[in-house]
């Protein structure tokens, strides 16, 4: 078992070996190795409205208000060596979403769980991202039903792929270099909330267009007031002194952030979850990102300023990396998929 990572020990670990090398180990490790599965199901599987077909033939009703206006939430689930991660949380979490946009969902929990399980089975995935989401509709005809969530019939969409990285391993070994967005901050929780994981995405887009145009990878986003909120697709951590911090508000409820709050508490670190400064990103130790497309992501540079004075992860972070995929792998938190289930 690792030892416990305490503030007066951080900066005295010794020199750690490389990143657990997760994606390498996806393709070739035969835990991971992809089951027989019917060929149409070759490029992953869907289910639309009140059927499964296969990805490439799905397609959204070009009047549904989820296409034509982003009136939607969703959430995502992983899955890797056969096992769902947190199911149950991520079903919570989508749940509470639906009641915040006033969304009802067409499927009940055990229905909801029986799609995600079968759209892996279909495609024999023993890793995979799973993506499902209720849609608003299409627009009543009646004016007077506008006002009325009650009078839009909701939808139901989910498709399972191969397991996405938001960066690869080599990425991930170096830490990734990002930038904090000059021409763009993170939509206001008083315009939509961001605790219901939503279509409302422009913001995420544009400031990693942005982040490209300055020769980053990633983008950091705040509040217009100097403080960050998350970033596209992640959650942000900051490290100094030993202590551990995340941004409090103005961003998503992650499960793989929950993920991290638990596992640095079993490092042996103090974490708050607090309003945190830019300034603070740009003193620290060390930064990461969380996210159920990759898991931990470590920061190697903000601005062009290499974080804790040298390049690449610091130990912490990679601690953290590895235990993460190493309890998960172990079956923590897992819930079997049910490959039966076609």
């Amino acid at each position: 078992m690792a030892q416990p990572f305490v503030a007066e020990n951080l900066e005295t670990q010794p020199a750690a070996p490389a990143l657990l090398p997760v994606q390498d180990i996806m393709a070739t490790h035969p835990e991971h190795r992809r089951l027989p599965h019917d060929a149409a199901f070759g490029g992953g599987s869907a289910y639309v409205i009140d059927r499964f077909e296969p990805l490439d033939r799905a397609g959204v009703p070009i009047a549904d208000l989820g296409f034509n206006r982003g009136d939607a939430v969703y959430d995502v689930v992983s899955v890797s060596r056969g096992s769902f991660f947190r199911l149950d949380d991520h079903q919570r979490r989508f749940a509470a979403s639906c009641a915040r946009m006033r969304l009802t969902n067409p499927l009940a929990a055990e229905e909801e769980r029986a799609v995600l399980n079968r759209l892996v089975a279909l495609a024999g995935y023993r890793d995979a991202y799973i993506w499902w989401g209720v849609t608003r509709g299409t627009t009543p005809q009646r004016t007077a039903d506008r006002t009325d969530p009650s009078k839009f019939a909701n939808r139901y969409f989910a498709y399972a792929i191969p397991y996405i990285f938001i960066a690869n391993d080599e990425r991930r070994a170096r830490g990734a270099d990002a930038v904090v967005s000059r021409d763009y901050f993170r939509i206001p929780p008083s315009s939509v909330d961001p605790r219901a994981k939503n279509l409302n995405g422009l913001d995420f887009a544009m400031s990693l267009f942005e982040a490209g145009d300055r020769g980053a990878e990633w983008s950091l986003l705040t509040d217009g007031a100097g403080n960050l909120t998350e970033a596209p697709g992640s959650n942000i951590f900051v490290v100094r002194n030993g202590k551990v911090a995340t941004p409090e508000d103005w961003c998503l409820e992650g499960i793989t952030r929950m993920t991290a709050l638990e596992l640095v508490r079993e490092l042996g670190c103090e974490v708050e979850v607090r309003k945190v400064a830019v300034d603070e990103l740009m003193q620290a130790d060390e930064a990461f990102l969380t996210s159920s497309a990759g898991g931990v992501v470590p920061l190697n540079s903000v601005d062009g300023v290499v974080l804790g004075g040298g390049p690449g992860p610091g130990p912490l972070t990679r601690a953290l990396h590895d235990r993460y995929w190493q309890k998960r792998w172990e079956g923590w938190h897992g819930t079997p998929v049910d490959y039966t289930a076609v």
